[in-house]
């Protein structure tokens, strides 16, 4: 083994012929059900025939295609190296019955020890909810059972009219401008630009006229005449936050039932939100007490990861890159830039847990498998041996058991942190592990379809392992 740097090592692997016999005998018998020679039976024709009329070349060739990935597997483990990503192989020696050498270059995670981690201190959010959320929770509730009757006047802004939109550029319609019976809420600006100052003040049965620039679509960035009909205006009212409509958005009977109830649910909303902020900020404080060398090709393939997902959600919406980074404020380089440092602090604190997760002896047990693919199966809303079938298909268990060993090194670090609130107050990190656990055994209570699930996902971690 030649280190050409920290992150990336050369092998250089030599074989005894004798080992490639195995291979030698696959390949001749793969390659005797593909010749065909007159008297001799697909599969049955004699390696000489073989050699005389395909090659010995050829076989060689097949039989160490065949040999490699075994062969480099067998050199990393022996070198014990946690190699990343595909190796780039050359062969260097192929001599008929005597010896077989190659070499292979591949990145590696760069060797390190994560130092004491205890009484790291961070800041985190405050989990106090406040009588203002609550009540801006109830508004909320409120919004949902509100009602629209028809006023008979001038529309306003928080009226809700009832409108068709038609548009030309240059004298031509715009067939994907024009819809009917659209509701439409006047001040929301969520519409061509100008829509929302050219409602205000029309009543019912009213058609306007104006000129805007599109922002979307064929035309987009184009002058076009748009014309606006309202056909009905309607005014939004909701109920009174009262003992009857607890009773009518809720299992409540009385108002103050349902005000502590959603009190309950934004301090364990407020909890959950601050232990994912405490674990965030430990593996940061980590982060700061190492600097490693970073492979960068993996970087490389951590930044292609992300722009191909950002492109994936922005064709999910319609929307271009320009126009998502228009709405961002951001620049390309902002962007390029921003997208480079998550992806490097991504890779970095993936191998600081693997790391740490190894120094640690950390394990992951079959029934935390299972618990990943429930919970997760759960959330995706899919049925738990569905998920651990395809996961076990596509050999995606391995990754699965190293996100398993992630997190779980991550919460040993939040464990040993000395976390304080923004306004000074000591945050309980245990209790907070303790109320999570809590929630998630509550959750697998609720679910009957849970301990077949966990049948199942064990079925295919065991298949995995074998």
């Amino acid at each position: 083994m030649e280190e050409l740097s920290p992150t990336r090592v050369k092998l250089t692997v030599e074989v005894p012929f004798d080992e490639l016999k195995p291979n030698l005998d696959k390949a001749y018998k793969e390659l005797s059900q593909q010749v065909r020679l007159k008297g001799f039976r697909p599969g049955k024709v004699p390696a000489r025939l073989i050699d005389q009329y395909v090659g010995r070349g050829a076989v060689l060739q097949e039989a160490v295609n065949d040999a490699l990935p075994g062969l480099y597997g067998r050199a990393v483990e022996e070198s014990e190296l946690f190699a990343l990503g595909q190796p780039d192989v050359e062969i260097t020696e192929l001599e008929d019955n005597q010896q077989f050498a190659f070499t292979a270059e591949v990145d590696i995670r760069p060797k390190f020890e994560v130092p004491d981690y205890d009484g790291l201190e961070i800041t985190v959010d405050s989990a106090e909810v406040t009588d203002e959320e609550v009540e801006e929770t109830l508004s909320n509730l409120r919004e949902r059972f509100a009602t629209l009757t028809n006023a008979d006047r001038e529309a306003q802004e928080g009226d809700f009219v009832s409108i068709d939109l038609a548009a030309t550029v240059e004298g031509e319609d715009v067939e994907d401008a024009r819809t009917s019976g659209y509701s439409y809420e006047v001040g929301s600006r969520s519409s061509v630009e100008g829509l929302d100052d050219q409602l205000a003040g029309m009543n019912a049965g009213d058609s306007k006229t104006f000129t805007t620039t599109l922002v979307g679509g064929e035309h987009e960035g184009k002058e076009a005449e748009v014309t606006v009909t309202v056909h009905s205006v309607k005014v939004k009212e909701l109920p009174e936050l009262d003992d009857e409509f607890a009773q009518l958005g809720s299992e409540f009977d009385t108002i103050e039932e349902l005000r502590e109830d959603v009190r309950k649910r934004l301090a364990d909303q407020k909890l959950h939100q601050q232990l994912g902020e405490a674990r965030d900020k430990a593996l940061e404080a980590l982060m700061e007490k190492l600097d490693i060398p970073l492979p960068e090709s993996v970087i490389e393939n951590e930044i292609q990861r992300r722009n191909e997902q950002l492109d994936q959600q922005l064709q999910m919406y319609g929307m271009s890159r320009d126009k998502y980074l228009q709405d961002e404020g951001k620049s390309e380089e902002e962007y390029d830039q921003e997208i480079k440092d998550g992806a490097r602090d991504a890779v970095k604190g993936g191998f600081i847990l693997d790391q740490l997760a190894l120094q640690e002896k950390l394990t992951v047990e079959n029934e935390e498998l299972t618990d990943y693919v429930v919970r997760n199966a759960m959330s995706m809303g899919v049925q738990p041996d569905v998920l651990a079938k395809h996961l076990t298909e596509n050999n995606q268990i391995p990754a699965v058991v190293s996100e398993v060993l992630r997190s779980k090194a991550l919460n040993l670090v939040v464990e040993h942190v000395k976390a304080t609130d923004d306004k000074g107050a000591e945050v309980d990190i245990a209790a907070m592990l303790r109320h999570e656990a809590g929630e998630d055994e509550a959750h697998a209570d609720e679910a009957p379809e849970a301990p077949e699930a966990a049948e199942t996902a064990e079925a295919g971690d065991e298949k995995a392992d074998a």
